[in-house]
């Protein structure tokens, strides 16, 4: 534990110079993400897709790790180049359903600085179904973000542009470092990149609206008295969300909603409710013998 805390104040005083430090409890939050451990939480899902409401699961994974600067990957011994070390909360959220006869998969990076107060550095996200799939990357640079989209469609196909926003993916992690981190009112964000991939919407940046309220009812586990709700509604871009999270520290996920019109006018309510959480390396968990624990998190 000692180690992990040296490590994290040499990163804190070692990027200081690219956006300024962060105002959060770091002795609360280091208990929590330094214990070498990851958070796993499961959720029931309804995700609407052509139209109709599939029944599914998704996962989101919290865990801390050490980051290249540089490279903007995970460093493999940060303790031999602290100098481009850099401490990420990151998140890794999976969807998974089915549409007819065929599956969808579905995954969002996001590495976000616990220290620098900068955006995410990094997002990322890809779509596997039978028809093929899809990959989309940015990386901040220069204050702005570098996106990459490889595409099967004809209509796609490969691109890349420099979007001058935030991404909306990023409001997930900020939330979990400190509700207080989420800027609020009037912003430019890149919506989801998951989101983007269902509607083929131009990637590019949209004007939202970010407000935080408390929640009107209970949910996962969760008296309404405890819950808040974090709600992005964007002006023209088709898309609403909202992530009900516990108003006590660490800020737990109970579930979501995603919002959107379809072709016919109808709204479509996406939603996520959740299951289980665990604390634990995962990563060490890959035997035959570790298979009941997906039993625990309720995973089909």
């Amino acid at each position: 534990m000692k180690k992990l805390l040296y490590l994290a104040l040499l990163t804190l005083l070692t990027s200081c110079n690219s956006g300024g430090s962060r105002s959060i409890d770091f002795d609360a939050f280091g208990a929590y993400w330094y214990q070498g451990k990851a958070e796993l939480n499961t959720y029931t899902l309804e995700q609407y897709r052509y139209g109709e409401k599939r029944e599914g699961e998704a996962v989101l994974v919290f865990v801390t790790e050490d980051f290249s600067q540089k490279k903007q990957v995970k460093l493999d011994d940060p303790q031999a180049d602290q100098g481009d070390a850099q401490k990420v909360l990151k998140l890794n959220l999976t969807k998974k359903f089915v549409t007819g006869i065929y599956p969808y998969s579905m995954m969002l990076s996001v590495f976000t600085p616990v220290y620098d107060n900068i955006p995410a550095v990094k997002v990322t996200a890809s779509v596997q179904e039978w028809c093929g799939q899809t990959f989309t990357q940015l990386n901040r640079k220069g204050g702005k973000y570098k996106a990459r989209l490889f595409s099967y469609f004809e209509q796609e196909a490969d691109q890349e542009s420099s979007i001058d926003a935030m991404p909306e993916d990023n409001l997930w992690t900020l939330l979990r470092l400190h509700p207080s981190q989420v800027p609020t009112g009037e912003v430019k964000l890149i919506p989801s990149l998951l989101d983007q991939r269902l509607t083929h919407e131009k990637l590019e940046a949209e004007e939202a609206q970010i407000r935080i309220t408390s929640a009107k009812q209970g949910m996962a586990g969760f008296n309404a008295a405890d819950l808040q709700v974090l709600e992005v509604s964007y002006t023209s871009y088709p898309r609403t969300l909202r992530i009900f999270y516990a108003s006590a520290f660490p800020f737990e996920i109970a579930g979501w909603e995603e919002e959107r019109a379809g072709k016919d006018g109808q709204q479509e309510v996406s939603r996520a409710t959740r299951k289980a959480k665990m604390v634990t390396d995962y990563w060490t968990k890959n035997k035959q013998e570790h298979e009941p624990l997906r039993r625990e998190l309720q995973l089909d």
